[in-house]
């Protein structure tokens, strides 16, 4: 799996010079561009040298002492100047792909958009995984800041399938009782569902100490509702679900609600401090998040 699979020489290049930066302290390992709590230490180990005065004993590779009647000092490589996870909602209403989509599906946009931001954080020496989810967690990839650990998050990502239904507030809650490091937290989902119980779940991993990013994807169908003459309309999650109707006559109601629903999550994410980005489908990926991240180094 090849990040050329996903990406064009144009967008990668469009990528490689922007950087995400960190609005408040991340847990991470090591000094640099991203703040942290903590400092002198890691857990990636990287080679062997020999001791020289004034190293801290507790270093000492002592089985190898064993064997060489030598000191020698266990070398760490700096973990990550970021942790960054990526959660990538895979249920069935991101099946969904209108025809001002360049067809493509609300989960492939997703795909290709955290394949992006995998690609940039790497190439940075962050750390960077990927949970998918939709009723329930269905993979799970660690962070690690390896350049070789972008195979297994693509791959991750092109093998999900979008079928069931989803409970976002529940899978967060679940997530953030397991996620015991902090650090920045990329949603990439439409959010639909129950926009009380996902505000509550952002408010849980914000009180966990979590930066969180929300990157709403919506095709353009969803959002000016285009439908004319007398339409079957099915859901993507339970299939036995099938409805034909005017749509003419339920367009307003249908905009009504999503207005509604809209400014309920915009005004849950300001009141928590989260960054919400509408996106929708027929947008270049590589340029909502080099907009996006532009605005965001101005503002840290």
């Amino acid at each position: 799996m090849r990040v050329t699979e996903f990406l064009s020489p144009d967008e990668l290049s469009k990528l490689k010079h922007l950087q995400v930066l960190a609005r408040q302290v991340v847990e991470g390992l090591a000094t640099g561009m991203h703040r942290s709590p903590h400092k002198g230490f890691s857990v990636e180990f990287k080679e062997h040298r020999p001791y020289v005065r004034g190293d801290e004993i507790r270093n000492i590779d002592w089985k190898i002492f064993g064997k060489t009647d030598r000191f020698y000092i266990r070398q760490y490589e700096e973990e990550t100047n970021l942790r960054c996870t990526l959660l990538v909602d895979c249920s069935g209403s991101m099946r969904y792909g209108g025809s001002r989509a360049d067809g493509l599906t609300k989960h492939q946009y997703a795909t290709r958009l955290a394949a992006s931001l995998a690609y940039l954080l790497l190439g940075q020496q962050d750390g960077v995984g990927v949970v998918t989810f939709d009723d329930a967690v269905r993979q799970i990839v660690p962070p690690r800041s390896r350049p070789s650990h972008l195979k297994a998050i693509l791959a991750t990502l092109v093998t999900t399938d979008p079928q069931r239904e989803t409970e976002l507030g529940k899978v967060f809650h679940q997530l953030a009782a397991k996620l015991h490091r902090r650090g920045l937290l990329v949603v990439v989902s439409d959010c639909f569902g129950n926009v009380d119980e996902l505000l509550k779940s952002f408010a849980h991993f914000r009180h966990a100490r979590h930066e969180l990013i929300v990157f709403q994807i919506l095709d353009p169908d969803e959002v000016d509702f285009p439908f004319r003459g007398r339409t079957q309309f099915r859901s993507l999650e339970v299939t036995q679900q099938r409805h034909t109707v005017d749509p003419l006559q339920l367009r307003q109601a249908y905009l009504d609600k999503l207005a509604e629903f809209r400014q309920e999550l915009t005004a849950g994410c300001r009141r928590n401090q989260i960054d919400l980005v509408p996106v929708t489908t027929d947008t270049r990926y590589a340029d909502v998040l080099a907009d996006y991240l532009r605005l965001r180094r101005r503002l840290a």
